[in-house]
Formats: structure tokens, sequence, C-alpha cells
């Protein structure tokens, strides 16, 4: 899931509880870049903004859904209760206030009542419980706004406009998750008529309505004209100005970017490295980028197989991997290197671990030595008969060059004798998550609260046939859940920024996931496009756009 950059408030402030009212009205991230446009100017209304996306979304149902690709189209569909700003301060959106009880257990949340979904039917508390309940069910099948959920124990519908929703423990992240485009709000009746094909046939109250979608082509919004409930983080206080916001799905990096420069698209995601470096000067080009925060590229052992559930056959590949070779090589300086499974600017980030591990082929020799594997004739490790082999699984297509670092950790692992299998899937899901074939497989997550960490290195998070989970180490480590289950629970920032800088440190030295990259999630448009902004995760927000003519 995920994305990033340079620009973005480092500011990883308190996500305790903020109620609504307080704080100042923070704009969202600005264009970074040597060629960053000036100020949008006024705003033009018509037109079709066509946006190329790297990937073919799934579904567009926020309850089930789990990726980065899905959550771009479904943030014009969906509204959610409250908006994170990049300050990290909570505000209202489809809930205009709310109060929590002194345990930090009930959240009462009070409504706009000049709502509705795109089918016509109102929002209300009932379309809140409905949503929440929904997720919660195992017929539903999230597979990741269960885990932004938290402690959800049940929701009350106090009155029309009025919900109390109810957790087992305090939470947290749970305002901070309630932002997310996975808790956005589903229309009740759309649910209930299309149930699990709702994921072909979203509904919500969002900027942007669903019109139509060609499979692996493109997907195609209309502009939503009762629509004026928009987010603090827009300027616009209406309906939105393109007359459609069109999704092309275009994976070839080199079409996409070139859809771009020959002006067929408007926009395209996720700019390769090198195309970064050539449109920099681009007159015709203009390149936005930001940081988006949460779990950067990490790749995890799984824990599960031998020899890797041995501590200094983990820290064999630790030391063995080069990491900076893998960033300068692949990334031409774009990319910044990763040291913790928490990007910089999160709450409670462990800068500390910078610089503290470094590739020492010489030690990861001697470690797999002492551990009775001893090199053969071809190079490759062996002990009682069995050759030392890696499974690594990887993803198709090649995102983010994650094929390339793939290759090169295959012959950077060579050196000290241990054989890497790569196999690449169009879906990894069963061999992943349900038979768990992989010793080795990379994640990335996005989020606005240091609470992921708890999605991807929890017991509870470890997947299984019956439940998708995140946690590919498949350790379920005591000390670990002591410290995630504090860290959810605990109120105070600062107290909160000491558990989960432990808890970095822990996974980092125990060598459970050896984090690569922080994305700069960058996007090159034309010069015609004006008020394409970020979210305070990085993910991009349409509802400002407009084509100046």
């Amino acid at each position: 899931m995920r994305k990033r950059l340079l620009q973005v408030s480092a500011l990883a402030v308190a996500l305790s509880v903020f109620v609504a009212g307080c704080g100042g009205d923070a704009k969202p991230p600005a264009a970074s870049g040597t060629n960053a446009p000036p100020a949008a100017g006024t705003p033009v209304q018509g037109g079709e903004f066509t946006f190329a996306l790297a990937g073919s979304p799934s579904g567009l149902d926020p309850n089930v859904v789990p990726a980065a690709v899905e959550y771009r189209v479904m943030r014009a569909i969906y509204d959610s209760l409250v908006v994170q700003l990049p300050d990290k301060s909570i505000k209202p959106w489809l809930a205009t206030e709310w109060t929590v009880s002194p345990d930090g257990k009930s959240y009462t949340f009070k409504l706009r009542n000049d709502v509705k979904f795109h089918d016509g039917t109102p929002f209300n508390a009932a379309a809140v419980k409905y949503n929440f309940d929904r997720i919660v069910n195992p017929a539903t099948k999230s597979k990741f706004a269960i885990t932004l959920l938290g402690p959800y124990e049940s929701s009350e519908v106090v009155d029309e406009f009025t919900v109390k929703v109810n957790l087992k423990s305090p939470y947290a992240a749970f305002l901070s998750s309630l932002g997310q485009a996975f808790l956005g709000i589903v229309s009740p009746a759309a649910g209930e008529k299309y149930k699990d094909q709702l994921v072909k046939n979203p509904v919500g109250t969002g900027a942007f309505k669903f019109v139509s979608w060609t499979e692996n082509s493109a997907i195609t919004l209309e502009r939503n004209p009762d629509y004026k409930w928009g987010p603090l983080l827009a300027d616009n206080k209406g309906p939105a100005y393109v007359d459609k916001l069109i999704f092309k799905i275009i994976p070839e990096e080199a079409t996409r970017i070139g859809s771009v420069q020959s002006a067929q698209v408007s926009a395209a995601e996720t700019v390769p490295p090198q195309n970064i470096v050539s449109l920099k000067d681009d007159p015709n080009v203009k390149l936005l980028q930001a940081e988006a925060t949460g779990i950067p590229y990490t790749l995890m052992l799984n824990q599960t197989h031998e020899p890797w559930n041995q501590l200094n056959a983990r820290k064999a590949v630790q030391q063995a991997i080069n990491i900076d070779a893998i960033v300068k090589t692949l990334y031409l300086g774009t990319y910044q290197r990763a040291w913790s499974p928490l990007t910089p600017a999160m709450l409670g980030y462990n800068a500390s671990l910078e610089n503290t591990v470094k590739p020492d082929t010489a030690k990861a020799n001697q470690l797999l030595e002492d551990l009775g594997w001893i090199k053969g004739a071809d190079g490759i490790r062996v002990k009682d008969g069995k050759k030392l082999t890696l499974h690594y699984i990887d993803n198709s297509p090649n995102r983010e060059k994650r094929h390339d670092i793939a290759a090169m950790i295959q012959q950077q692992l060579k050196q000290v004798g241990i054989q890497v299998d790569v196999e690449t899937l169009a879906d990894s899901t069963p061999a992943v998550m349900v038979k768990g074939t992989n010793d080795i497989y990379g994640v990335s997550n996005v989020s606005g609260d240091p609470d992921i960490l708890r999605s991807f290195f929890h017991t509870n998070a470890i997947p299984t046939p019956e439940k998708w989970g995140h946690n590919h180490t498949r350790k379920s480590d005591p000390q670990l859940d002591q410290w995630l289950e504090e860290g959810l629970k605990e109120q105070d920032p600062a107290k909160r920024a000491e558990v989960y800088k432990k808890v970095q440190a822990y996974v980092v030295e125990n060598a459970y996931g050896f984090p690569v990259y922080v994305f700069p999630y960058t996007v090159a448009t034309t010069k015609a496009v004006q008020g394409l902004k970020f979210d305070s995760l990085g993910y991009p927000l349409f509802y400002d756009v407009s084509l100046k003519k």
C-alpha cells in the first residue's frame, strides 16, 4: 500500500484526541521540485482531467480493498468522517464535531445533515453504523479497513445525525484512521444492492460519481453537482471544477510518461527516477512530489522457515545486503534510503537508527560459517546435504524497480553463498498470504500514525488461510506485542513516540525487516493543470483541479 517526499511537513505532532475546532487550518502540501509551479490561478470550470495510474485497481469498495492504487480513485468517490491536515491535526468533514469519553473508549460524532450519497439516499448516523458493522462482519472479508477500525466494538444511533462509536479499549490512532479513504463511507443502499459487487459499483458522497470501468483500461467519474462539503484540505467550496475525472491504466513507465509529454493525458503518477531527472528541465511538464508517511519499502524474512528463524542467519542476510548501493544505483539520488520500518515524518521516528546498519560481507560469511553452512564447489553453502537457498517472491509489474532490487540482492547474497530464487507473480496472495511459501517478501504501506507497525509486526497480523495479514515475518513475539498494544492505548504523544522508537530498534536489531527506500510519490502534469494537491498521507486530491484553456 502507499507515498512521499521532501517538502511535506516533518511535524509528527500528537495524534491523541483533537476535538473539532482546535488548531489552525493547515493546507495540503504544495508541489516541490526545481520547476514547481507558482500558486494556482483562478480555477477554470469544465473539461476532462485524465490521470494515468501505474496499476489497475482490484476494486473500489473501501470496506474491502487494501491497496494504494485503489485509494487514489476511492478518495474522489468517498468522503470520511474527519480529515487529517498536514500538521497532523484532525478536523471535521462529514462529522461536524465530536466528543470522547474520559476512558477513551467511546466517540460521539455529530454529523452533517445536508449530505446525500450519489444514489440519492441520505447520509446519517445509520449509514455510519452500517459501514463500521459491515467492515467487521467476516462475510465482508475486509483486508485493511478492519485493521484501521482497531478495537471496534459497536455503534449506536443516538439520533438521526448523532452516532456513538464504542471501542473495546482506548485507540490513540482512531481519529487519524477515520480520515483515510479506506474508512470512507459507502451508501448502505448500494451495499445491500450490490453486496460483494460493490467493488465494481462504488457509491459514496464524494466530489465525483462513478460512471464506468473498462477493465485494465480506464475508470470514468463525473462531477457530483450537489457537492458542497469538501474537506479543509481543499480551497474549493462547491462542486468540482472539472466535468469528468478519468483514470487511465498505463502500467508501462515509458508509455505513461510519454502520454503526459504528448498531452494525451493530463497527469501521470509514479514518475520513475530517470524521468524525474530528465523532466526537471522540461518546460512543458510540471513535477509534483509528496512524501507518504507510513511503512517504507521493507523486506521481511519469514521466520517459520529454517534457517531464518535463527538470529545470526538473519543477521548474515542483513550484513550481506548493500542497501546504499541498491538505492543509489536504481534511484539516481531521487529516493531517500530508509533506515527504519517507519518513514522519517512519522510520530516517533527513531533517527538513532540512521547509519547503524552497514554491509559487511566478511561478517556475513563468518556468521554463516559459525552456523555450519559451508560453501560448496559452486560457491553456494551447504549443510546436512541441503543448499542454503532463499525464496524471494515479488509482484508484477515492476513497481518502483522492485524487480531490480530482487536482482541486485540475488547477486549480493550469492557473494556470501546464499542462492536466491526469485519468483515474480501477478498475484502473490496465494503464495504469500495463504501458503507462506516465501522466505523474503517486500512490503510498504501509507499511514498517518505509527500504529501502522501493529499491522506488520503484531501476532494478530500474521496471515492465515482464513485471515488477511501483513506480518510477513510470521513471528509471534510477545515483546513486540506488548509494545504495540501499549502504543495503541497510550494517549500521551511523547510516551507513544518512545514506545514506537523501541519497536523500530527491535525490528532492526533482530533483523526482522530490512528497510530499503522512502518512496517519493511523483506526479508529472501538463502545464494546463492547476490545483492538484496531496493529502497528509501523500495521496493526490482532485477536488481543486482545473484545466487552463
